[in-house]
């Protein structure tokens, strides 16, 4: 028996113009297509609130609150509650007063939850509702490696989150129906971790949009600098992609440079963190911050690079390189999860050392670099086509004997 679908994310899913919003913008898409959706999320800043005329046309109703509490508030009450501080970053009584009203009111028959911060928002549910948590990334495992990393008051705030924030993660785990994550490689640690089966923990892989990622169609072009260029895109005050472009501008592009003078690096994204903007003052790099339309970079591109040493999930930045027919260099971490095979479909490089000559290699090589790029483009044709990988989600939601059938998916 179908009904309504309640939604909750961390930040409103609309546009599909960040990595996170990808994949809960083609969640939302296709749930649209089978029931009506009520939305319940936070906006970042005005932007984002702009955008919520836009998405109402998607959804039945709709609650999009300005998250307004800062990291720092978050924090000391996540120390009081005894809380992940994720957890404590997202919380407002208003959005828990507004899920209580349209569960009460509004034929829910499947509460979709978006990321483990989301999940203290659900209730105790009637029987016949059912609670699918879409996990994405293992969340906890990457607090924890940041924890791993470093040492002082920050290491210790990372090793307690993540600490925190696995023991949140399986007890939410223990009250859903079913939860998701954005690969297999993904559903497959958190199962270790767990100690749930493939019944309750599956993966459900991101798609790409082909119709849009694709080299032939019509975009803007830019104003390609002369030389070798290397592009690198994402939002650029997200941890990990401003250690990727700090490492690849400081060791990685010098090695370069010294044998292919003419190369650039091209670090191309909204939000550049004032450490990213001052990497523009080296030889060789440019920091676009927001592009319009990041097509035309990734068109320009000679290679797209992907050095992130912490990676969670699967890398939407490298599914729309590889769907723009470019070839990529990507490390190990960004790689994983991709069902792509390394020196056929993308570069696989471990650390500067590795990616310098794996660069050099393939900027000495055309043909190659195009032979990849075509490669790619053919892997996320066979694979990676949004209406494939949610194309059982009505199944995933509405009936449970679907649900062990998403492992294929």
């Amino acid at each position: 028996m179908r009904g309504d679908i309640l939604f909750l994310c961390h930040r409103i899913p609309f546009p599909p113009d960040r990595g996170d919003k990808i994949r809960s913008y083609h969640l939302l898409e296709r749930m649209a297509e089978v029931a009506p959706v009520h939305v319940g999320c936070f906006a970042d800043d005005a932007r984002d609130m702009g955008f919520a005329p836009d998405m109402a046309k998607l959804t039945a109703s709709q609650c999009v609150l300005m998250r307004d509490r800062s990291r720092i508030m978050a924090g000391l009450k996540g120390l009081a509650k005894g809380q992940p501080l994720l957890v404590s970053l997202f919380d407002h009584p208003d959005l828990h007063r507004w899920v209580a009203k349209t569960l009460a009111e509004r034929p829910i028959a499947a509460v979709v939850t978006y990321s483990a911060q989301m999940a203290h928002f659900v209730p105790m549910l009637p029987d016949g509702v059912r609670f699918v948590m879409d996990f994405v990334d293992f969340d906890s495992a990457k607090y924890a490696a940041y924890g791993a990393q470093g040492s002082g008051p920050m290491a210790w705030i990372n090793r307690r989150e993540g600490r925190m924030l696995l023991d949140f993660e399986r007890k939410v785990a223990e009250r859903a129906d079913l939860c998701a994550f954005v690969s297999e490689a993904e559903a497959a640690l958190f199962r270790r971790e767990s100690g749930l089966g493939p019944d309750r923990i599956v993966g459900i892989d991101n798609g790409v949009a082909l119709d849009f990622f694709d080299p032939s169609g019509d975009f803007p072009a830019v104003d390609r600098p002369d030389g070798r260029l290397l592009v690198f895109t994402g939002q650029m005050d997200y941890r990990p992609n401003v250690e990727a472009v700090e490492s690849f501008a400081r060791e990685t592009l010098p090695a370069i440079r010294a044998r292919c003078p003419q190369a650039l690096f091209a670090i191309v994204g909204r939000n550049p963190t004032k450490s990213v903007q001052a990497l523009a003052a080296l030889p060789g790099v440019i920091v676009t911050g927001a592009v319009p339309d990041v097509r035309g970079w990734l068109a320009a591109a000679d290679v797209v690079v992907a050095p992130l040493r912490i990676a969670r999930g699967i890398q939407n930045k490298v599914l729309e390189a590889m769907a723009m027919a470019r070839p990529v260099v990507a490390s190990p971490q960004a790689g994983e999860g991709i069902d792509a095979r390394d020196g056929e479909h993308l570069l696989i490089a471990a650390d500067p050392g590795q990616e310098a000559e794996t660069l050099l290699a393939l900027l000495a090589d055309p043909t190659r670099a195009a032979r990849l790029g075509h490669a790619a483009r053919s892997r996320m044709e066979e694979r990676y086509r949004w209406s494939a990988t949610l194309a059982k989600l009505p199944d995933m939601l509405f009936e449970s004997s679907g649900a062990a059938d998403m492992r294929a998916a």
